[in-house]
């Protein structure tokens, strides 16, 4: 026996990489693929739609495996929703930044919400009826992403990333992000011995602001930069560190927005924990709507995010704000013996796990809004909240990026009873 087949069995089993299979493709799964068989073979297979037949060369994966990777390198016979990808670069083997760019915008968000369905029918045990709806501001889901982090290879010309790989692919353009993003000449300029470059492009400054990274000594972290949120008539700006998070198409704050504060009902004098606040997007318009007797507490983990949330809320004598991690805020307020009339959650991707939602749920808000960018994440805190109490009200879900897997979602919680009969 060799020493490479020695090295393969220990590892698990022989490489299936390169191999190709003609599969029948079954249904959509999270993570931007679908999923086939091939005698008896899980596939996870990119580059291809729901019903199709396709040429799969596997990407990742052994023998013994319970699932491989693979691209749909030829489709034999295509689905009525797919498309000409726009994008030279959204292929097998290249960019990995798009998953859905074979699909038609219709056909994308038809697949988002079937991913959706399936994550609380699997996760929470809850079946949803739920349609993924367009958020404005996008040029037919292209020319949407304001922050671009492109990375650099060895010549020091920028690209983006392969699919699950450190690879770089150069690119001449990026069809997702803005023209204020590509006219920035980030893939015109040589960048040698950095990582990769991170172009933002926001209201404030007027031009584009470029991060290398890692930072060359004295060149800073882009600072701070402004952007606009409305609310029906209501406009506020506010600032966010250009490395920060903040919502990256440009019509998310918006409609996230106006979406929270319909679906809260905030009223005067409730009190109000905004947790996972960022720099206040939310905590800045809620401040105002509870006043003149209401309050509102933003709750967040950045202290460079908390430091911006107070210069957009200092207008406010009704907001306070607490550089805290979520779960450990609230067990410190519960702990107190402090409630609140109403709450609001934007955790990151992982979610906010089960010890929040049972804080949450002891501090007895009458709703609570969930804006969420991971459905399984917010199907299993749906599921956790359950066992305190709060059932599933309502859920929306936003298309805030086009071309990808990802989904934006809403949820609203309430105390079972009520939820009930709402």
């Amino acid at each position: 026996m060799s020493g490479r087949q020695t090295r393969e069995r220990a590892a698990g089993g022989e490489s299936l990489v390169g191999r190709e299979w003609t599969v029948e493709v079954g249904p959509v799964a999270h993570g931007g693929h679908c999923v086939a068989r091939h005698e008896g073979q899980v596939v996870f297979v990119r580059h291809t739609l729901p019903g199709e037949r396709v040429v799969a060369r596997v990407t990742e994966g052994r023998v013994g495996d319970s699932f491989v990777r693979a691209d749909a390198v030829e489709v034999l016979e295509a689905a009525s929703g797919r498309v000409p990808a726009p994008c030279p670069y959204a292929a097998p083997g290249l960019c990995g930044g798009c998953d859905f760019q074979h699909a038609s915008l219709t056909t994308q968000r038809e697949l988002k919400a079937a991913v959706v369905r399936e994550q609380f029918a699997r996760v929470a045990g809850l079946e949803v009826d739920v349609d993924v709806r367009p958020v404005p501001g996008d040029e037919d889901g292209l020319r949407w992403r304001t922050r671009v982090e492109f990375a650099v290879d060895g010549s020091g010309r920028a690209g983006l990333r392969r699919h699950r790989s450190r690879d770089v692919v150069p690119v001449d353009d990026c069809l997702i992000a803005t023209r204020g993003v590509i006219d920035s000449g980030v893939l015109d300029t040589e960048w040698p011995d950095l990582e990769s470059v991170d172009v933002v492009d926001a209201v404030h400054p007027d031009e584009p602001v470029l991060v290398p990274l890692p930072a060359p000594e004295g060149a800073g972290d882009g600072g701070v930069v402004g952007e606009l949120a409305r609310d029906g008539d209501w406009e506020g700006e506010y600032v966010v560190a250009a490395r920060g998070f903040w919502q990256v198409h440009p019509g998310a704050a918006s409609t996230f927005l106006s979406r929270v504060v319909a679906l809260l009902g905030a009223e005067p004098s409730d009190r109000v924990v905004d947790l996972y606040a960022g720099s206040g997007l939310f905590t800045m318009r809620l401040g105002e709507l509870v006043a003149p007797d209401g309050f509102v507490l933003g709750v967040e983990g950045d202290r460079v995010a908390v430091e911006n949330g107070a210069v957009n809320t200092e207008h406010l004598e009704n907001v306070e704000w607490r550089a805290n991690r979520v779960d450990r805020e609230l067990r410190s307020l519960v702990g107190q013996g402090v409630t609140a009339d109403l709450a609001v959650l934007d955790p990151p991707r992982t979610g906010a796990g089960k010890d929040v939602m049972g804080l949450l749920a002891r501090m007895a808000p009458r709703r609570v809004v969930y804006v969420a960018c991971d459905p399984s994440a917010l199907a299993r805190d749906v599921k956790a909240a359950a066992t305190h109490g709060y059932s599933l009200a309502s859920l929306e879900a936003w298309d805030a990026f086009p071309m990808t897997h990802h989904v934006e979602c809403i949820a609203v919680l309430e105390p079972r009873d009520t939820a009930a009969t709402s």
